[in-house]
């Protein structure tokens, strides 16, 4: 959805960086910001999956001939990677003005005891530490400007952790707090820091939670009537394209039948 004239105006010409844009948030999110501009805008989208990308980025300049795209594999949890390739973006796309720190995942539901290392480690790599690492890469160029917004995708799961979810929710905390440290670093300066943190929403990051076991991944959303990518996606650029004083510092995002991130209402 377009949100009028002066939120196009506001984001005309900006360069939008977006991390896990091959599906879900990250995707709608970049579809979000072409409506929104009337294509007027450079989108650089990165994934671990180059091929989802392409198509994304073909369908984008159909419907939208004056956008530009670059697409990027980068997987933000191989921490070494990311300096190299911000120092590699062409030249068209170097003057980043928004950085959206979506890529994340879970892994499994298991009670503490029974946690699987390399679950823990990933979990942290890329929520955590790669969140961190890239911010800290694109944040002096920023502040060499005097301006720029932070968008980093929290969770419900932040604020009310869950029996299952003890690692997904610690890293989600480390997030909101790694957020409220940034935001007040930068008083000083025009660089805003969002924090966005939806509640149950239905995109494919359950089947990634349980490992590709679609079944498990469905049972997460039944009887319910979850949030959609786009839902997260409309008010990631809303907060983007208000005046540059007003900064939507943390947003908390449910569908009707949700309250908390353990109490959902389930019409069965």
């Amino acid at each position: 959805m377009s949100f009028g004239s002066k939120a196009a105006q506001r984001l005309a010409n900006k360069t939008i960086l977006i991390t896990g844009a091959s599906a879900g948030i990250g995707k709608a999110t970049a579809y979000e910001f072409a409506d929104a501009s009337h294509g007027e805008i450079k989108l650089i989208l990165t994934a671990r999956r180059l091929d989802k990308l392409q198509l994304i980025k073909d369908d984008l300049i159909k419907t939208y001939p004056a956008i530009k795209v670059h697409i990027v594999t980068l997987d933000v949890s191989k921490l070494s990677t990311i300096a190299p390739f911000v120092t590699s973006l062409p030249s068209e796309f170097s003057d980043i003005d928004v950085l959206v720190n979506n890529a994340g995942l879970a892994l499994g539901r298991d009670p503490v005891g029974d946690i699987l290392p390399q679950d823990i480690e990933q979990m942290f790599q890329t929520n955590v530490f790669g969140l961190i690492t890239l911010t800290q890469t694109i944040l002096p160029h920023f502040k060499s400007k005097n301006s720029g917004d932070i968008v980093n995708l929290g969770s419900i799961a932040g604020r009310d952790p869950y029996p299952g979810g003890a690692i997904y929710c610690a890293t989600k905390s480390a997030v909101k707090s790694f957020s409220h440290v940034l935001r007040k670093e930068l008083i000083n300066t025009k660089i805003r820091v969002l924090e966005v943190d939806p509640g149950n929403v239905e995109t494919e990051f359950s089947i990634t939670r349980f490992k590709g076991d679609v079944s498990k991944a469905n049972d997460v959303y039944k009887g319910t009537e979850p949030l959609i990518a786009e839902d997260i996606a409309e008010i990631i650029v809303f907060g983007v394209s208000r005046n540059q004083n007003t900064v939507i510092a943390e947003t908390l995002v449910f569908a009707t039948n949700q309250a908390s991130a353990s109490h959902l209402y389930r019409n069965e």
